[in-house]
């Protein structure tokens, strides 16, 4: 047993680990459960979580191996298990001391783990993953997952590393250098890039700040300071022009699904650009009077302040809800999803229905000379630039599309300035 004494912030933080015998309940073989306890006590708060070790003993083998250890010598199986629970117990108390602030779920996570994994890339992002999973953010766990089978790719393929083996210590900022160029060979754009190398950044983050590994390793930064510089791309921003929307909007339709894709498409419009996630999301509760509230997902878990969106009814929108809502005014708006659906059926159910948006948008905007690669995504962009050329404030917008700052705001019309310009620049004639 060991007395861990911690003081933070002028704070002392006392924590007591010790191998502890279960007797209250015999298996049926007679023996009973060893566990690991850990006793914390904070401003005169005790806690205390138990351990399984795997380990089960009867009582006189308890106090043979463990309790009167010092006093005999053990042999064969008995000096076996002495050594497993001694090991258990100095693990822990590594672990234990390695902690700044001690939280019981990562002192589970960190003991019960092998000790190659807190320096290996993989075990990183697997946490990430199954921490969303958890969270319900299954979005944020695939992009995490395509990162990892990016980073797999190369450093298996040339690299000649498996996956299971890559550390930290090996993504060097020459390492990061090498999978830009493997990339760019593929034919992937920047953006890809970025996206993947800024999703490292993160895994790279969390290890260091679980003090997993050093942060001298951490290889990103300033090229003149020998660190890699994650590329900074500017987001193709695709929005329709008035015209285009009037041709759209006025766009004969072939069959139900095209009427239905329109339909949908025109919604997130009128709805500031709303995800179909949200549209998926919106529930017959959020909608009072004229006008209906919910809160953005995406970016819901991002902030600690959260905002509500208010968008307010227009004809076209309630008879959207009147053509595809449920007739049951209860539970979702629309039937994309059901009450019943977990966080992965909820995540599968609205990727189809964005796909099956997209597909049928796409073929109406070829039969009608649009954009072929019109989706969803152009919905959102369509709007912003549509209320900046009609006069709207560049805060007005901001505060539509739920931005956390105006400069995100700004970013976010990086292209469209120069349409609007030119657009004033032939208009200074018309008196």
């Amino acid at each position: 047993m060991k007395t861990i004494i911690f003081v933070l912030n002028n704070k002392t933080m006392s924590y007591i680990i010790s191998i502890y015998f279960e007797k209250r309940r015999a298996k049926e073989n007679g023996k009973f459960n060893i566990k690991l306890r850990v006793y914390n006590k904070l401003n005169n708060i005790k806690k205390v979580r138990y351990f399984t070790t795997g380990i089960d003993l009867t009582q006189e083998e308890f106090d043979t191996i463990w309790i009167n250890a010092e006093n005999k010598k053990l042999r064969g199986k008995n000096k076996e298990i002495l050594f497993k629970l001694q090991d258990i117990e100095k693990r822990a108390n590594v672990v234990a001391e390695q902690m700044t602030v001690f939280d019981f779920k990562k002192f589970e996570m960190k003991l019960f783990r092998k000790s190659s994994d807190k320096n290996n890339v993989q075990y990183h992002f697997e946490e990430v993953i199954k921490e969303n999973i958890k969270r319900g953010k299954i979005g944020t766990a695939e992009s995490y997952k395509y990162t990892l089978n990016s980073f797999k790719e190369f450093s298996e393929n040339e690299k000649k590393c498996a996956i299971d083996k890559l550390t930290f210590e090996t993504i060097t900022a020459d390492w990061l250098n090498d999978y830009e160029s493997f990339m760019v060979s593929k034919g992937k754009s920047y953006t890809t890039i970025s996206i993947y190398t800024r999703t490292l950044r993160v895994v790279f983050n969390n290890a260091i700040a679980s003090n997993d590994i050093n942060k001298e390793v951490y290889p990103f930064g300033l090229k003149k300071a020998g660190k890699y510089k994650i590329p900074k791309t500017k987001k193709v921003k695709k929005a329709l022009t008035s015209t285009q929307l009037k041709v759209l909007f006025n766009a004969e339709v072939k069959n139900e699904n095209e009427a239905k894709a329109k339909a949908f498409w025109f919604f997130s419009y009128v709805c500031n650009g709303m995800n179909l996630k949200d549209v998926a999301l919106l529930k017959y509760s959020d909608i009072k009077d004229d006008k209906f509230s919910y809160y953005r997902a995406k970016t819901f878990d991002k902030t600690a302040e959260k905002t509500t969106i208010t968008i307010f009814l227009t004809d076209f929108t309630k008879q959207v809800i009147a053509d595809y809502g449920n007739e049951v005014k209860s539970g979702f708006v629309f039937s994309i999803i059901d009450i019943k659906d977990d966080s992965l059926a909820q995540y599968k159910k609205i990727k189809n229905f964005t796909r099956y948006i997209n597909d049928h948008i796409k073929r109406v905007a070829k039969a009608n000379d649009l954009p072929n690669d019109l989706s969803t995504y152009w919905a959102r962009h369509s709007f912003a630039t549509n209320s900046l050329r009609k006069g709207a404030s560049m805060e007005f917008i901001s505060e539509a599309l739920n931005h956390s700052d105006l400069s995100v705001t700004k970013n976010y019309f990086a292209g469209f300035e120069d349409d609007a310009k030119k657009e004033f620049a032939n208009s200074l004639l018309d008196f």
